[in-house]
């Protein structure tokens, strides 16, 4: 059985399965939903909990599914809590795996939780993965997208009885409070928390929001793409700034500027040789999030923009490597800025009618 997180609580409010499997990258997430699920075994009865953290490729998987098979003196329900943090259990752990999620319905007095961390399609269509999804539950954890981010935090404002001023100013004080706390959801949460300890119940304004939260927003490079490609000019200055303070290596910031540029080259000769769009992004491995920016861009950009664009990225490359060129900053970040904005501005311009 699959969940997403956000069924999680209804699930449980109606009964216990006896094998839970929690995956996701987003620590604060992935920790809410196992928290949820130990609170409810709690509450009926299994009382005791062991933890097991799989490390290296000779763990003894032995004493996991003794756990699994054995009741303590002191009490007759367990919880047995599997840490995978790799997400490859290996050729024993898989076999293990398979035999607790086998034996999972039988055994009413163990109730097991695996923990993992993102998994790939073709790791959740696995045996392993397809016999723990088939003997209990699944529970996907998304990370919380940019976009989705404003939301995300007026509703865990709600829930500690605060909320912004209704309107375009709450809006204005909810984007300006995701641009503080972007990538670092963990850090969100603290910072939301330490408002209900500031601040009474009820509205909050947005001066009180700017005095309180610090900015601890953590950038991904890889991020940086979907901030380019969807034309975002402040946030790209933002991340550019915030990846520079983190000490990111420019070579690794050129690169995915660079490929980007390319891959809308490769795609845009492919579509221009009459190869379809579809095909041609499946092609350079283009898809999700990215797939939909690219087909929003390609019709924006020009065979001479892309040209100049795709020269722009050499250049750079050569001020990150310590050379020269003419008219371009000497200093490689700024010639990434400047990159970067180019990129920018050409997938948000909106289109010309009639050039």
């Amino acid at each position: 059985m699959q969940l997403a997180a956000g069924q999680l609580q209804a699930h449980l409010q109606k009964g216990l399965r006896p094998l839970y499997a929690v995956h996701g990258d987003e620590a604060l997430l992935v920790d809410e939903a196992a928290d949820a699920i130990r609170a409810a075994a709690r509450a009926q009865g299994y009382a005791e909990r062991t933890v097991h953290t799989v490390q290296g490729a000779h763990f003894d998987w032995s004493a996991v599914l003794a756990a699994g098979q054995s009741l303590s003196l002191f009490a007759d329900r367990q919880m047995v809590e599997v840490r995978i943090p790799s997400g490859k259990p290996g050729k024993d752990g898989s076999a293990a795996l398979q035999q607790m999620a086998e034996a999972a319905p039988g055994n009413e007095g163990t109730l097991t939780l695996v923990l993992l961390p993102r998994l790939d399609k073709a790791t959740r269509t696995g045996a392993w993965f397809a016999a723990l999804e088939g003997a209990g539950v699944t529970v996907q954890i998304d990370p919380v997208e940019r976009a989705a981010l404003p939301q995300w935090i007026a509703q865990r404002l709600a829930a500690q009885s605060q909320r912004v001023q209704a309107g375009e100013a709450g809006q204005r004080t909810l984007a300006f409070f995701a641009d503080r706390v972007e990538g670092n959801l963990l850090a969100a949460h603290q910072e939301i928390a330490k408002l209900g300890l500031l601040y009474p119940a009820g509205e909050l304004s947005g001066e009180q929001i700017e005095a309180a939260v610090l900015n601890v927003a953590r950038y991904d490079v890889f991020k940086l793409s979907e901030a380019v490609l969807g034309g975002q000019r402040a946030r790209v200055q933002r991340m550019l700034d915030g990846l520079q303070a983190e000490g990111e290596a420019e070579v690794l910031v050129h690169y995915t500027l660079a490929e980007d540029i390319r891959a809308l080259k490769r795609v845009k000769d492919a579509v221009a040789a009459g190869r379809p769009l579809p095909m041609a992004l499946r092609e350079q491995r283009i898809w999700g999030l990215r797939e939909r920016l690219f087909e929003r861009v390609l019709p924006l950009l020009t065979e001479v923009q892309l040209a100049n664009l795709l020269h722009a990225a050499h250049q750079v490359d050569g001020i990150v490597k310590g050379l020269r060129h003419p008219g371009w900053p000497q200093e490689p970040w700024q010639a990434l800025h400047r990159l970067a904005q180019s990129l920018c501005g050409a997938c948000g311009a909106p289109r010309q009618q009639g050039r």
